[in-house]
C-alpha cells in the first residue's frame, strides 16, 4: 500500500488520492462484512485465508503490470486499491481467527506477544524496503509484493487443521462427524432441488441472513465484546497524531526530512520494545484495567506530543504512546478471540476489521481536518484530550470490561450453557454480582 500511494501521488501530486487510496482498500471490509465473516466459521479458516492471499497476489500482480505500462492516470489504481481490499476483507477475519484455533487458551498470550512482534517490525521494515525498491524501480515493490502474497498463501495452507472443530452448539466433534453431517445436509438439499416441496421459501436466505447478522450480534449482546472493540475504534479515531507528524516536524519542531523520517521510525521502535517485554512477560492479571490505563497513557503521550517544541521531548512521547498502543493490541487481539463463541469467531473477527479499518482511516482524516482547522500542534492536543476521555468514560459504559482479571478460557460447557463464549474470570463481583467469582 505504501508503493501504491507513492505512485498515485507522483502521478496526481493530490494529497486527496492518499485518502481515498485508504478508503477504496477499506470499502470492501465494510461492505462484504456479512459475507466475510460467514466464509470464515462456514469453510476451514486456512484455506480461506490462502486463496484470500491468492486474491491479493493478483491484485499486486495486475499493479506490476500496470506499473510496467508507464501509467499517467491515477484512476485505475482506486480500482486496484478495491481489489486488493476485497482480498484483504476475507484474509483478516479468518487468519486473525486461526490463532486460537490452533493453540490451547493458555498458550494464547504467548502465540500474540509474537506475532505482535513480527507484525510492528513488518510495519517499520515494510516501507522502508518498499521505498529502496521503489527508489530503484516503480515496478519492485509491486513485484515484491506479489512474491510475499504467494509464500503467505503456501504458509496459510500448509497450517495444521484446527485442534477441535465446533458445531453452532459449541458441542466438540470429530472431522469425522463434522463430514458426515454436511454430507446429510448436502443430500437434503440435492432431494429438495430435485423436486421436493419446501414449506417457506424463504427459510433458507432468511437462515443465512440470520447466521451472517450473528457476529453483530455476539458484539452488541457482550459487554467486553463491544467495550474493547469500540475502544479501539474511538481511542485511534481521536488519536491519529502520527497521520500529522510532517506538519509537526516542519511548523513545531523544526527540523528536515531525516529528522522526520526518525520521528516516523519511533512508533515501531516503542511499540517492538513493549512487545519484546511482553513475548517475556505478558499480562495475565488486571486484563481490563491494564487495557483502559493503556489507552489513557495513548492520550497522555500524545498530548506532550502537540504541545512540545523540543524534537527530543516529542521522539519520547512518540515512544511511550506507541508502546502504549502496542500494549493495548496485544491485549485486545488476545482477548477478543477468547470471549467470541468458537462458531462465531470469523464474524466478530469480520465486524472487528470494520471497526479497526474504520479507526485508521476516519482517524486520519479526523486528524487532518482538525489540523487545519486549529494547526497541527492544537489538533494533536485535543485529540489526545478526546482519546483520554474515551477511557475514562469506557471505564464507567463498561464496568465487564474494567473487571476483566484474566484472560477467558474457551467454552467447555455442554449445549445449552448459559454463557455462549468463554468464561471471563474477574477481579469482583461487583454489586449487580456480573461475573463469576476470582480464580
Amino acid at each position: 500500500m505504501f508503493a501504491l500511494g507513492k505512485l498515485a501521488y507522483d502521478l496526481s501530486g493530490r494529497e486527496l488520492d492518499l485518502g481515498l487510496l485508504g478508503l477504496a482498500e477499506f470499502a470492501p471490509a465494510a461492505l462484504l462484512v456479512l459475507l466475510t465473516g460467514s466464509v470464515a466459521d462456514r469453510f476451514q479458516r486456512r484455506w480461506v485465508s490462502s486463496l484470500g492471499s491468492l486474491g491479493e497476489a493478483a491484485a499486486a500482480l495486475t499493479m506490476t503490470a500496470y506499473a510496467f505500462t508507464r501509467p499517467s492516470a491515477v484512476g485505475p489504481l482506486f480500482g486496484l486499491a478495491l481489489l486488493l481490499g476485497s482480498a484483504r476483507a476475507f484474509v483478516a477475519p479468518a487468519s486473525r481467527s486461526m490463532p486460537a484455533d490452533l493453540v490451547p487458551s493458555e498458550r494464547l498470550p504467548w502465540l500474540m506477544a509474537r506475532w505482535t512482534i513480527v507484525f510492528q517490525l513488518a510495519l517499520v521494515a515494510g516501507p522502508v524496503l518498499a521505498g529502496l525498491l521503489y527508489a530503484v524501480d516503480p515496478r519492485l515493490p509491486f513485484a515484491g509484493a506479489t512474491v510475499l502474497f504467494l509464500l503467505a498463501a503456501a504458509g496459510y495452507a500448509l497450517l495444521p487443521p484446527p485442534l477441535v472443530t465446533l458445531v453452532p452448539d459449541a458441542t466438540p466433534v470429530t472431522p469425522a462427524a463434522a463430514a458426515a453431517e454436511a454430507s446429510a445436509e448436502l443430500t437434503a438439499e440435492v432431494a429438495v432441488e430435485a423436486g421436493g416441496e419446501v414449506d417457506a421459501g424463504a427459510e433458507p436466505a432468511r437462515r443465512g441472513l440470520q447466521e451472517a447478522m450473528e457476529g453483530l450480534r455476539v458484539v452488541r449482546r457482550q459487554p467486553v465484546l463491544l467495550g474493547a472493540i469500540s475502544l479501539d475504534l474511538f481511542a485511534v479515531l481521536f488519536g491519529g497524531a502520527v497521520a500529522l507528524l510532517p506538519a509537526i516536524a516542519d511548523e513545531r519542531l523544526g527540523v528536515g526530512p531525516v529528522a522526520l523520517g526518525w520521528l516516523r521510525a519511533a512508533p515501531g521502535i516503542g511499540a517492538a520494545a513493549v512487545m519484546l517485554v511482553m513475548a517475556v512477560r505478558p499480562v495475565r492479571r488486571r486484563v481490563g484495567r491494564t487495557l483502559l490505563g493503556a489507552v489513557a497513557l495513548f492520550g497522555l503521550a500524545t498530548m506532550v506530543l502537540g504541545a512540545t517544541h523540543s524534537y527530543a521531548v516529542a521522539f519520547v512521547a512518540l515512544l511511550v504512546l506507541a508502546g502504549a498502543d502496542a500494549l493495548s493490541v496485544f491485549i485486545r487481539v488476545t482477548l477478543v478471540p477468547l470471549v467470541s463463541p468458537p462458531t462465531a469467531r470469523g464474524r466478530v473477527m469480520a465486524v472487528e476489521n470494520v471497526f479497526i479499518g474504520a479507526s485508521n482511516e476516519l482517524g486520519a482524516f479526523e486528524s487532518g481536518v482538525t489540523g487545519q482547522a486549529f494547526g497541527p500542534g492544537p489538533a494533536v492536543v485535543l485529540g489526545g484530550a478526546a482519546t483520554l476521555a474515551v477511557a475514562g468514560l469506557w471505564g464507567r459504559l463498561f464496568p465487564a470490561l474494567r473487571r476483566v482479571d484474566r484472560f477467558p478460557t474457551p467454552p467447555t460447557a455442554p449445549a445449552g450453557s448459559a454463557e455462549p463464549a468463554g468464561t471471563v474470570a474477574t477481579g469482583s463481583t461487583g454489586p449487580e454480582g456480573r461475573g463469576p467469582a476470582p480464580a
